[in-house]
Parts: structure tokens; sequence; C-alpha cells
């Protein structure tokens, strides 16, 4: 993301990635509740992507991620930020829009993320849990976000 104002485009793959988000968050409670069976099914399953079909997205995800962090992370240590993931949520001194940044270096690794999933359910599982696939997403994009750019605005100050 440069210093100028995100473009139409990144904004709009963000407000989509926040829709879908919400969207299969109620898909997912609406069509298979919450219950033990389903809490332990969806952990279950969770562990068995590791060692399936399509475990590359396991290395391609964060890589995506590490890349937008990298420059963020940069551009943060340049304008003199410091850990951005607190600084977005508790730091009332913070500019605003902080986290809305992280939104939008992760709104593309997200989709990517989201449709690999979806897929992957398809192929493998031959149903769709929407909770799960958002889950894989956080875990294997914006968690690793987060994580690659205060690595990286500690390397650089």
């Amino acid at each position: 993301m440069s210093e100028l104002a995100p473009s139409t485009m990144a904004r709009a793959m963000t407000w989509l990635v926040v829709v879908l988000t919400i969207i299969l968050l109620t898909l997912g409670v609406y069509w298979y509740g919450w219950s033990t069976e389903v809490h332990r099914r969806f952990w279950a399953d969770i562990y068995d992507r590791i060692h399936g079909p399509m475990t590359f997205r396991f290395y391609l995800q964060p890589a995506m991620a590490a890349l937008a962090a990298l420059a963020d992370g940069i551009r943060d240590a340049r304008q003199g930020h410091k850990a951005f993931f607190w600084s977005a949520l508790w730091s009332p001194d913070a500019p605003k829009g902080r986290l809305r940044e992280g939104l939008i270096s992760t709104a593309r690794v997200v989709l990517l993320g989201l449709s690999m999933d979806v897929i992957y359910q398809f192929k493998v599982l031959d149903r769709f849990y929407p909770g799960e696939a958002l889950m894989m997403a956080l875990l294997l994009a914006v968690i690793p976000y987060f994580i690659f750019r205060w690595f990286v605005e500690q390397a650089v100050t």
C-alpha cells in the first residue's frame, strides 16, 4: 500500500472481505449451529487440512501475507509508527485508520485463502463449512500478516 489513499479497487475488495465474513459466519451458525460436535469436527477438519491435498496453501498464503507485511512494515518504520497491531487497536494517539490499513493490505490474501478453502472443502469434504473457511483464512493470512509486519518493523528500526 502506498502513502496515497487506497485505490477504489482496494477499498471495494476490503468491503467484499468484510461482507463475506459476516455472511459466512451467519451461514455457518445457521446451517450447523454451535455444539460440542460441531466444535470437535471443526478442529479435526482443520487438523486434517495440514496432511491432505492442497497443502501448498500452507506455504502460499503466509508467503503472500509476508509480502504485504514487508512493504507495510518498512513504511511504518520509516514513518515512526510502532507495533502496528497494538497501536491499531489500543493506542489513543495512533493515527486513525491503522486497522483499516491492515484490512486493505490483507484483503487479497484473505480472498485467496477463502477461495482455496472452498475448493478444498468441495473436493475433499463434499460439503461447505463457512466457519472453517474463515478460520483457515485467519490462521494462514491475517495472523501471519500481523506477525510479519511486527518483525519487519522491529528489524528496520
